[in-house]
Order: C-alpha cells, then sequence, then structure tokens
C-alpha cells in the first residue's frame, strides 16, 4: 500500500480534533456511523459526539499524521500518527471507512 491523498473527510477529522471544533468533528461522519475504540463502540453522530466529549477534543487530543494510504476495500484508509493530549499519547493507525464523502466508520485497534 503506497501513500494516497488524504480524504477531505478524514482532513476534517483531523483539522476539527486540532482545533478544538466538536461541531466540525461530528459533521465529519455519516448520521448512521460506527465508531470502535478497541472495542468500545459508539453508534450514529450522537455516539461520536459522545466519543468526542470524553476520548478527544475533550482530552485535548492533537493529531500528527505520518501517512495515508488506500485499505484492502474500496473507500477505506489507514492512517498513521501520533496523537498528543490528556487521554491516550503515542502512535496508532486508525481505520476509516467512508461513504458519500464522510466517515461511515472509524476503527481504532
Amino acid at each position: 500500500m503506497t501513500d494516497t491523498t488524504m480524504p477531505a473527510a478524514i482532513q476534517a477529522f483531523v483539522d476539527s480534533t486540532n482545533a478544538g471544533d466538536s461541531e466540525g468533528f461530528v459533521a465529519a461522519f455519516t448520521e448512521d456511523a460506527y465508531l470502535n475504540d478497541w472495542g468500545r463502540e459508539f453508534h450514529g453522530r450522537d455516539g461520536v459526539a459522545s466519543w468526542n466529549e470524553t476520548d478527544n477534543i475533550g482530552k485535548q487530543a492533537h493529531f500528527d499524521v505520518h501517512g495515508v494510504r488506500a485499505g484492502r476495500m474500496p473507500e477505506q484508509y489507514l492512517v498513521t500518527l501520533t496523537v498528543t493530549g490528556n487521554g491516550y499519547n503515542g502512535p496508532g493507525t486508525f481505520t476509516f471507512d467512508l461513504r458519500d464523502g464522510l466517515i461511515a466508520r472509524f476503527l481504532i485497534a
């Protein structure tokens, strides 16, 4: 898998997190989004907003992106980054599945 251009929804995910923009963060997801954070599951934009409050912008997270590559399925992307803030700190690879230009599935594992 080679580096690819970051899709707009994923760029919005990163930019809104780094700017502390919760409204913009949630808007990057589909209405029926699915988020899985090491087995903790969140559904829909309300679930995404809840996770954002407790684990992302609510913890002053900041993302430094190191690479984006296509996943195994169409519209799937793997983003390698480093997270800093008042929660998890360290490297990780996030999996994003897009639909209609928005994030439909987001996996941290």
